[in-house]
């Protein structure tokens, strides 16, 4: 068994701690798409809406980030996209969120780190928008997401390994908390726990509205609607692994 006290959780942030899909999504993806439409154009007109559209969904689909195909295939330099993407004022009435999540973290044993594919700043100023940057042990946002000198953020298997490694822990001490269902399953593969957090399931991804009526995955342990719902399942996560 993994005693609580030994647990590492790695927690996601977008649409796992806080409702990014009632604005900060929709404005960052409308960003994005003004971005890869100039990127995408002939030089004097921006691409048509199709065009952003067909390219976001193969990039995504194909590496799991649609920032991965864009750098693959035209070369843009993964600074200037986040800073282009992520301008959002005024990001705290963007912000929809549950009360109490600093208690829920002050309740769980173990240590806490913030695990997620946004940049540091934008991470940074939502985590002091929710009240807990001081909650966390340690603060991965995409910019450290590097293997072999290359960017793999999250789903990447070979990002989770790496920092396993350098950390030097096992997987089964580790508690991936997040959203989206493609990294979940990828930190089950690695040998991870899993809690899947439904709440803004239905703002999501299409995959993950495909499994909404699907029950609970194999690849997961704990399928929760709240974060906030955590500790009442902590029971589960001690069994072997």
């Amino acid at each position: 068994m993994t005693p609580l006290k030994n647990i590492t959780w790695l927690i996601d942030l977008d649409n796992t701690l806080h409702n990014a899909s009632y604005a900060i999504f929709p404005a960052l993806h409308s960003n994005m798409n003004a971005y890869m439409a100039q990127l995408l154009g002939d030089g004097e007109k921006p691409a048509d809406n199709a065009t952003v559209d067909a390219a976001r969904t193969l990039y995504w689909e194909k590496y799991g980030a649609t920032l991965l195909g864009l750098i693959k295939h035209h070369n843009v330099k993964p600074a200037e996209f986040l800073d282009l993407t992520h301008q959002l004022d005024p990001l705290p009435g963007m912000m929809r969120f549950e009360p109490g999540l600093a208690n829920l973290l002050r309740r769980l044993p173990g240590r806490k780190i913030l695990f997620t594919n946004a940049p540091r700043k934008y991470s940074q100023q939502v985590v002091r928008q929710l009240g807990l940057h001081r909650h966390f042990d340690q603060h991965i946002s995409i910019e450290s997401m590097h293997v072999h000198g290359q960017l793999r953020p999250k789903p990447s298997r070979w990002l989770l390994k790496k920092w396993l490694a350098r950390k030097r822990l096992m997987a089964s001490q580790c508690v991936l908390i997040e959203d989206s269902l493609q990294n979940l399953k990828s930190a089950k593969q690695c040998g991870m726990k899993t809690v899947w957090v439904t709440q803004y399931a239905k703002y999501a991804t299409k995959n993950s509205k495909s499994s909404l009526g699907s029950g609970r995955p194999i690849f997961i342990d704990i399928k929760i609607h709240s974060v906030k719902q955590l500790p009442s399942q902590l029971f589960r996560l001690t069994y072997p692994i």
